[in-house]
């Protein structure tokens, strides 16, 4: 029995897709790590952070959870380290997005016979790797604290690390993708992104009934709880479920893939003119 000729046509097309994804991919992967300054940015200044934090208040913090092991201050801020580490590579990676309209390589990728989804889709996960990769070395610097994970503990907090950076770097897509300006990108970073992350419980427990509401809705809040649960296997009645903190990422990460290609078929005209 003969295929039919959809089916001829339909492989050869979706094959061609998914390496103009992967090209796109690799491309974002080469151009970050021949950027030393970017590889330099992206980690040292939240290691900085976690260091200069982690010294200050160590001696102030403990917190103990029903009468297991207690958790220090450099365990606790860990996991938020380890969500800006992946929000500062992510989001920083898609600036390439207002460089490549400047050079005109976005206007040519445009007018190229693939789909705006593609284009997406390579943005994405060449910033989701890097800022995966960026992620697992920061995590294997945590046994020099005492964080201790089992090879299936190490594979479920890279999966949700990845679920992470997609949605971190989708969401810089979208950001990116309206402006011309690297400097509007870095203040917008300042003014949204930052205080976002700092509105996470990353930096310290929420203990004011307002700030716990404005928790409940930042998606970074669940990330940041859902790796806390996953790195320390203990009960911390104040977080979010571990369930509930997968769902919201997975549904964080897939929203703000559609956003990104909504914004993506959005600005045909506008990109294809400047």
């Amino acid at each position: 029995m003969n295929a039919s000729p959809h089916s001829t046509v339909s492989q050869p097309q979706t094959a061609g897709a998914w390496l103009a994804v992967w090209t796109l991919c690799q491309r974002e992967l080469v151009r970050f790590f021949r950027q030393k300054n970017r590889v330099i940015g992206a980690v040292g200044q939240p290691v900085l952070f976690w260091l200069l934090f982690g010294s200050g208040f160590g001696s102030s913090f403990q917190m103990s959870n029903e009468g297991q092991a207690s958790v220090t201050y450099y365990q606790y801020y860990f996991p938020g380290t380890l969500v800006l580490i992946v929000l500062f590579t992510s989001i920083f990676a898609t600036i390439s997005i207002i460089e490549d309209r400047r050079e005109g390589f976005l206007q040519a990728v445009l007018v190229a016979p693939v789909s705006r989804l593609v284009l997406v889709l390579g943005k994405v996960l060449g910033g989701s790797l890097i800022a995966l990769a960026q992620g697992v070395l920061f995590l294997l610097l945590g046994l020099t604290i005492g964080v201790s994970f089992s090879p299936l503990q190490l594979l479920a907090v890279v999966g949700y690390l990845f679920a992470i950076a997609v949605g971190l770097t989708a969401l810089g897509f979208i950001l990116a993708w309206r402006l011309d300006s690297t400097q509007g990108f870095h203040a917008i970073m300042s003014v949204f992104l930052l205080p976002m992350w700092l509105l996470s419980g990353a930096f310290f427990p929420a203990n004011d009934t307002v700030l716990q509401y404005v928790l409940c809705i930042n998606p970074l809040t669940y990330a940041v709880a859902g790796l806390r649960r996953l790195l320390f296997q203990m009960p911390f009645p104040d977080l979010p479920s571990g369930s509930v903190c997968l769902w919201v990422t997975l549904g964080f990460a897939a929203f703000c893939l559609a956003g990104a290609w909504w914004s993506a078929r959005r600005t045909t005209e506008g990109d294809l003119l400047s």
